[in-house]
């Protein structure tokens, strides 16, 4: 059944598999490899990249004093008609329409109005249990991180800058008020 014919057979077919494994090995190891080189006085090879700046740079930001901008400073200055072009984005879901709610509430009056003032409106249980009215500085608040804000609630989209915020208030201020 096994003669030496056959046991040397397997065992140049095992010699060759194992020559295949170990040349595709090699060849993924250099074609994947990427080189690393050693910085500073750690151990072994640290793979990064290295950003250089100029030191005058640091020396400026550090001179350089960040003026921090308030809200209200914004808000003074707010372009109406840049709050309406920056609403488009909130149109998928609400309306400023009177009663005509969309998957969230209207906006028809709602700076100076109670939170979840709509009785035709269902608020999630995070908006509902929020008390006071919506002020332009609380609608800041909750226009840079709804679900900080009020914890479970349906509205998802977070406006980051803070000039766009201080127009789309000044835009609502204008409707309904």
């Amino acid at each position: 059944m096994f003669d030496t014919m056959t046991i040397t057979k397997v065992l140049a077919s095992l010699a060759g598999a194992l020559l295949i494994f170990l040349f595709a090995n090699w060849a993924a190891s250099s074609l994947y490899h990427v080189g690393a080189e050693a910085h500073g006085d750690e151990e072994g090879p640290v793979q990064g990249y290295v950003i250089a700046q100029p030191e005058e740079e640091e020396e400026e930001a550090e001179e350089e004093e960040v003026a921090e901008v308030t809200f209200e400073d914004v808000f003074a200055e707010a372009d109406v008609a840049a709050g309406e072009k920056a609403f488009n984005k909130c149109k998928s879901c609400h309306s400023i329409e009177e009663g005509k709610n969309g998957t969230g509430p209207s906006l028809y009056g709602v700076v100076g109005a109670d939170i979840a003032h709509l009785d035709d409106y269902n608020y999630s249980d995070a908006v509902a249990g929020l008390e006071g009215e919506w002020t332009p500085e609380r609608l800041n608040d909750w226009l840079a991180d709804p679900r900080g804000f009020a914890p479970g609630t349906k509205m998802t989209l977070a406006t980051k800058k803070l000039e766009d915020r201080a127009n789309v208030i000044a835009y609502l201020a204008t409707i309904g008020g």
